[in-house]
């Protein structure tokens, strides 16, 4: 019982701290936020912030791990999509991601973004891949999806208020990548 009193203090902790982070960046732009205006507007004190945060970079990128959890072959289920666990999740978390990926956001978080879902989708394709060369290499493969993924996901559908849902988003990615996908990882033809 007792660890769970703990367990939801920390949660609620975290949540009042990521909650004052992200109305200070809608307001100041992520560049100009401080910690004291975190702790401030979380009405906490400086050393529960640091008892779970490191500084403000590690309290905007706490959370970003279910993302790998969408990505794990052990939790994907067989013919579903794992970019649709990506839109899901962006649509979960519309507030965070429209602070975030908006016009106030990190340029700090696009790129850390940009690193996680490459890391995945690489891991991803990879299994996709021919033995030998192919006609595109992998990691121009693994760009085009990654950056497909955040400008049509964080950036068009979320920040523009597109009303589509996570599903669809994901039929529209898939649509728009996939042939481009596998024309890249076919097996390269070697001229005799």
């Amino acid at each position: 019982m007792e660890a769970e009193k703990v367990d939801r203090r920390v949660r609620r902790s975290r949540e009042l701290l990521r909650s004052a982070l992200l109305a200070a960046i809608r307001e100041k732009g992520y560049e100009r936020v401080t910690v004291q205006d975190i702790i401030d507007r979380a009405d906490v004190g400086r050393s529960t912030f640091y008892a779970h945060f490191r500084d403000k970079e590690d309290l905007l990128f706490h959370g970003l791990d279910e993302l790998r959890a969408a990505f794990d072959p052990a939790a994907q289920t067989p013919g579903r999509s794992p970019t649709l666990k990506v839109f899901e999740h962006f649509h979960a978390s519309a507030e965070i991601w429209q602070a975030m990926a908006g016009r106030r956001g990190a340029e700090t978080f696009i790129r850390y973004l940009h690193l996680l879902l490459a890391e995945l989708l690489r891991s991803h394709l990879r299994t996709r891949c021919p033995q030998g060369e192919t006609q595109v290499p992998l990691e121009a493969v693994v760009e085009f999806a990654t950056s497909t993924l955040i400008g049509l996901g964080a950036r068009w559908w979320l920040e523009e208020n597109v009303p589509l849902s996570p599903r669809e988003m994901d039929q529209l990615y898939r649509r728009l990548t996939e042939p481009g996908i596998r024309a890249g990882l076919r097996p390269k033809v070697v001229a005799p």
